[in-house]
């Protein structure tokens, strides 16, 4: 038998809410440097998966086919990100001209710049010096948001949870706001609820009609601007959304009438010699509204920036409304007409947008929804009368800015990393939601965006907030960009209340972590995620998409509103708290800069002895202590940095080899990983970098540690004197073992600085013998195992058995980059014993051929709908060679 590592977990482990997205680039350059002052380069600025990634654009070019779900071919370029050398920015731009490249975007400020490439010419766009990463434009998938189909209220027998309506006082689980102590924070202070302080909500749209979302509590506008982050010039835009619509010179209209597309078209009153004219397909425009066919008109006159829609689909726009982009008279149009004989919505509003992309190119957006996720988060951040009544999301007093990145088919990479960009330095927002990332292998925080956004972070004064993902509970699962070194990078918690009220799944234990949620550290042993926020919420949503609700409750939710959940749901909690403070500082008169920011939160976060470091950072946002640490002022904390050891499958590709901000190992055993038992000692190394002169004593802490780790309690630091810390590790059983050590000034307000301890002892795998191990695993929690797996091994079988009659238990893999290794979702999402038949996934015996040497990880879960609170197992592994 081999002690296992457990986990509180969630049953529905993969109905992930953030975007799952790969392949964002490497650097070579330290996290805490800018990389234009940093020596040395990088062998691959581009990364392997954006290399493939591009091979196979090419091909489809080539053959001019188009991509499933696109309505046109492949165009013969690729979209790429560059984040250039400080001060290089229109240098470089005029480089890639010279070499026939086009540029469409240029931020000096960040350094940024965006291209259409032919594929020829990659590698030339790479190979320029002044380049110090590169990313491809890429289709990143929606993850599933619901929570799943299930059985009928599991765990108290007779009983289910209410339905919330408007009688439902703020202060309640299925809007769990109160667990950062928002909820108390505001009745204490009734005027700190956000007013003042403008969010902007990176996401999927915001409904601009959802009456949860129309006021702030002081009754102005809560939705101040829609916009969109997309671009018809970027390779993914061009192929999925079908938004825009392009118009050249050769749309340019005159007259009263004109006959275009063999239609005798009708032009708006008082033309100009600036009229363009163009219509959308709507066959193939995503509108929901299954009755309209055929074309939809549409003019616009560049002067003033006005656009006109033939809704009525007479060809005649003298009696359609002039629009202007919301911003201007907050004007909503409809696609479509309502049926009121059914909940549903059946017609879809839209706002326009219109802009010169370029001197031979103009674009307008009729800015249509087709997803519920963007409404939910900006729910969850500020929505004020949730179902007509007193529950609210975190800042109700709080005003929106929509940036719309995604539809259905997914999102664009780049217009995700265009309209950050855009929120941060041209919308006048204070703090920014982004519930979207990606799972690279190398999840180190060198990515081209994760600079970009600590950069605009550093130059904007704009804090972001991002999921850590949800591709848990393998360790070092965390996500992209949340893994950039400012970015606050929120993982999923969950308490007993909402287990019941939002799923009707009853457990035993108070607080946990999700399942789904990503754990840290990074690949270089960096810090995240950084802290824990409530991962479920029943929020707006759209009243044109269906509402949904967990089945399991026994309740349905009326239209506009669902229950949905993941890091995507954790990561608004978080930012609508944080707008919290900084509406707090603001009405009080005082500093809250982003460093400012998270130092409050970060040293006051309200840790659970019960979950790993790695799961939950620093622990829960917590509102309450956060504004008294920012009330007494924490702008003298000095800056402390780390080094320290790193072994994992990649740490070799790490800006330092082997060595990272965080001590991480990972290894197999014999190969620079530790067995269980052995005990070693390893140099972390902290230099203070800022304050006095002098050495200053500093508190070493070690917070959640499980008798596995030994630290010096005191340590003195000289400014800009690096000093080694010995942390010995002596792991006392197989698995992960992880901790915070917390390195701290008594004389400040605020922690200085926390490194994550992270040390897996894995249980060999030898060929010829069956590893095994048992237990039982509670609904909704988890048991991990760690093994070794050989160098040559052909092939790895992994079987469950010893269940109880009834019960809905399982297990996943986790390969030793941290990533999942099961062939599909159906292998992590729905296959467990005794549900769904395993949805085409044998929940007994899986093989994996030709395993990647090195640690795995076996994460076996009960459901939570399994009859079973307590749910008995045996797990079984064997390798060939």
């Amino acid at each position: 038998m081999t002690s296992p590592v457990k986990r509180t977990r969630r049953a529905v482990a993969a109905l992930a809410t953030t975007l799952v997205v790969g392949g964002l680039s490497l650097s070579s350059v330290p996290a805490h440097a800018d990389p234009s002052t940093a020596p040395g380069g990088v062998a691959d600025k581009l990364g392997s998966h954006d290399r493939a990634l591009i091979a196979g654009y090419a091909a489809q070019s080539r053959t001019r086919s188009a991509p499933a779900g696109a309505d046109q071919p492949v165009p013969d370029f690729v979209t790429l990100m560059l984040a250039v050398k400080s001060g290089r920015t229109d240098e470089t731009a005029r480089q890639l001209t010279e070499l026939g490249v086009e540029v469409t975007r240029t931020d000096p400020e960040i350094g940024y710049l965006k291209v259409n490439v032919p594929f020829a010419a990659v590698d030339q766009v790479v190979a320029l010096e002044n380049v110090l990463r590169v990313d491809a434009d890429e289709l990143l998938k929606l993850d599933e948001t619901t929570a799943g189909a299930g059985a009928a209220g599991v765990g108290e027998p007779g009983s289910l949870p209410s339905a919330p309506s408007a009688a439902t006082p703020d202060d309640n689980p299925y809007m769990p706001t109160r667990e950062t102590g928002s909820v108390a924070f505001k009745t204490e202070h009734p005027t700190y609820d956000g007013r003042g302080v403008t969010i902007g909500v990176m996401d999927t749209g915001v409904d601009p009609t959802h009456p949860a979302l129309a006021t702030t509590t002081t009754g102005e506008r809560k939705l101040v601007d829609t916009v969109v982050g997309s671009d018809p010039r970027n390779l993914i835009d061009i192929l999925f959304d079908r938004t825009w619509l392009t118009m050249t010179a050769g749309n340019k209209v005159t007259g009263s009438t004109v006959d275009k597309y063999d239609i005798t078209w009708t032009l708006p009153e008082g033309g100009s010699d600036d009229m363009y004219l163009t219509r959308k397909n709507l066959a193939v425009a995503g509108y929901v509204d299954p009755t309209l066919t055929g074309t939809l008109g549409v003019a616009y006159r560049e002067s003033d920036n006005a656009v006109w829609v033939d809704l009525d689909q007479d060809y005649a726009f003298t009696d359609d409304e002039l629009y202007r982009p919301y911003r201007v008279n907050h004007q909503i149009g409809y696609i479509g007409t309502d049926n009121p004989a059914t909940e549903l919505n059946e017609r879809q509003p839209f706002t326009v947008e219109a802009r010169r992309l370029s001197s031979a190119l103009i674009g307008v957006n009729i800015n249509t929804l087709d997803e519920a996720h963007g409404t939910h988060v900006a729910g969850i951040t500020a929505a004020n009368g949730i179902l007509g009544g007193q529950m609210n999301g975190q800042a109700p007093g709080a005003k929106l800015v929509s940036m719309r990145a995604c539809t259905h088919s997914g999102c664009s990479s780049a217009a995700l990393t265009d309209g950050m960009v855009d929120l941060a330095t041209n919308h006048h927002v204070d703090v920014i939601n982004l519930s979207i990332g990606s799972s690279p292998a190398l999840n180190d925080g060198q990515s081209a965006m994760a600079l970009l956004y600590d950069r605009l972070i550093a130059t904007t004064g704009v804090q972001i907030f991002s999921s850590a993902g949800n591709s848990g509970a393998g360790t070092n699962s965390v996500g992209d960009p949340s893994s950039a070194d400012t970015v606050v990078s929120v993982g999923a918690s969950v308490s007993k209340q909402t287990w019941w009220a939002n799923y009707g799944s009853f457990v035993t234990r108070a607080r946990a972590v999700f399942p789904f949620s990503s754990r840290g550290p990074r690949e270089d042993g960096g810090f995240k995620p950084d802290i824990t926020a409530p991962g479920a919420a029943i929020s707006p949503t759209p009243s044109w998409i269906a509402s949904s609700a967990v089945a399991d409750t026994g309740y349905a939710l009326p239209a506009g509103y669902s229950m949905l959940q993941g890091t995507s749901m954790a990561s608004p909690q978080a930012t609508g708290a944080a707008a919290l403070l900084l509406s707090a500082a603001r009405q009080a008169g005082l500093s809250a800069t982003p460093a400012e920011l998270r130092r409050a939160i970060y040293s006051t976060a309200d840790y659970n002895k019960d979950e790993p470091a790695i799961a939950q950072g620093r622990g829960e946002f917590d509102v309450v202590h956060a504004w008294q640490y920012l009330a007494k002022g924490v702008a003298g904390t000095d800056e402390v940095t780390i080094s320290a050891p790193v072994c994992t499958s990649l740490s070799g590709k790490l800006v330092t080899p082997n060595t990272g901000r965080g001590l991480y190992n990972s290894c197999a055993p014999g190969n620079g990983g530790q067995g269980v038992g052995e005990s070693r000692t390893y140099d972390v190394t902290l230099t203070r970098t800022s304050g006095t002169e002098g050495a200053l004593d500093y508190v070493l802490d070690l917070r959640g540690n499980d008798g596995t780790f030994t630290a010096p309690r005191k340590v003195s630091l000289a400014k800009d004197v690096p000093t080694v810390v010995k942390v010995t590790v002596t792991p006392g059983s197989q698995g992960i073992h992880s901790a915070v050590l917390t390195i701290d000034n008594a004389a400040t307000q605020a922690v200085e600085q926390s490194a994550m301890l992270a040390v897996e002892a894995a249980a060999p795998l030898t060929p010829g013998s069956t590893w095994s191990a048992g237990g039982a695993v509670d609904r909704n929690d988890t048991v991990i195992y760690s093994v070794a797996v050989p160098a040559g091994a052909t092939d790895l079988t992994v079987n469950l058995s010893g269940l109880a009659d009834g019960s809905q238990t399982r297990w996943w893999a986790y390969g030793p980059d941290g990533l999942e290794a099961e062939k599909s979702s159906a292998g992590t999402i729905y296959c467990y014993a005794n549900y769904q038949g395993g949805n085409g996934c044998d929940p007994f015996t899986r093989s994996y051929a030709k395993p990647k040497p090195g640690v795995w990880e076996f994460v076996v879960e009960a459901r939570r709908t399994s009859p079973l609170l307590e749910n008995p197992f045996q797990l079984t592994a064997a390798v060939k060679q």
